[in-house]
């Protein structure tokens, strides 16, 4: 169910508040190209920057307007585990698809912490659960054997692999059978290799049909085919990556494209000047900016 190509979907505001008419257009512009999931409301959605109110809206507002056309996987994640699972039971009551649950941020629990936090939101509410392992925003990360052992409980069927080492989703891969989604653009095709079968994606923000061509070759098993797309998109995810923190530049991208406002919310700030005519220009080799 949770394979291809899915967005890490941005949260638009306008003056301050969540632009709802414009992520209505954002969600019908990644259904009309094709994209195989949406996911709302995790880091590249601002999540840490809304309220528990707005963050509620727009899961509600985004499983609405998808209306069963692709999953919904919204972001509930919280270092909270009674939080995480308010806001699971939150979207599960609205009808999304599953949930996409971060590391606990800030606390750096142990390896037990970290099961016992996602074992509690897993058997708590009935709905699937995807982790996301990425300690680099998160200050701690799990092992391969502690992801193992959360692979058998039912609800767990899917990890967004967001730790950047090959060898981590290889022994994943080898300890357990859950879906390994790549969590970094440029790894996409790497983890694909190892094991991956799709990727949650900033890049398809602004590319869905892209994205979902080179995903849709690693799942027939043409890797060779696949390479070709994998260069085309890889210094355009890199710049995303590089120029500033997710969500800046894609953000900043968008905004380019018209595709909403660059509008950021504080402690997270704009694209800078002098790194905008950088990424103009990759937006323009790309093709996307004459």
């Amino acid at each position: 169910m949770f394979h291809g190509a899915m967005t890490a979907l941005i949260t638009p505001f306008d003056n301050g508040q969540v632009d709802y008419n414009t992520l209505d257009e954002i969600i019908e512009f990644q259904i009309e190209n094709g994209i195989d999931g949406i996911v709302p409301v995790g880091t590249t959605g601002e999540s840490p920057t809304l309220t528990h109110e707005e963050h509620k809206k727009v899961i509600e507002r985004v499983v609405k307007k998808v209306a069963g056309q692709v999953p919904v996987i919204a972001g509930t994640g919280s270092n909270s585990t009674a939080e995480a699972i308010e806001l699971t039971e939150f979207a599960r009551k609205v009808g999304a698809d599953a949930s996409l649950q971060v590391d606990p941020y800030y606390n750096k629990p142990t390896q037990e912490g970290f099961y016992q936090h996602f074992k509690a939101i897993a058997e708590e509410v009935d709905l699937p659960v995807v982790l996301y392992d990425i300690p680099g925003r998160c200050g701690a990360g799990m092992t391969p054997q502690t992801i193992a052992r959360l692979a058998q409980i039912e609800n767990i069927v899917a990890i967004k692999e967001a730790t950047g080492r090959l060898d981590q989703t290889s022994e994943i891969a080898m300890l357990c059978d859950l879906t390994i989604l790549s969590g970094d653009d440029s790894l996409t095709l790497p983890i694909a290799s190892v094991g991956g079968k799709g990727v949650i994606s900033v890049v398809a923000n602004i590319v869905p049909a892209d994205v979902k061509a080179m995903t849709d070759l690693i799942l027939e098993g043409d890797f060779v085919s696949a390479r070709k797309w994998h260069q085309k998109l890889f210094r355009l995810s890199k710049n995303l990556l590089s120029l500033s923190t997710n969500p800046i530049p894609i953000k900043a991208a968008m905004s380019m494209l018209g595709m909403c406002s660059d509008e950021m919310r504080l402690p997270m700030t704009p694209l800078e000047e002098d790194k905008r005519s950088e990424l103009r220009k990759a937006l323009q080799e790309y093709g996307l900016l004459s």
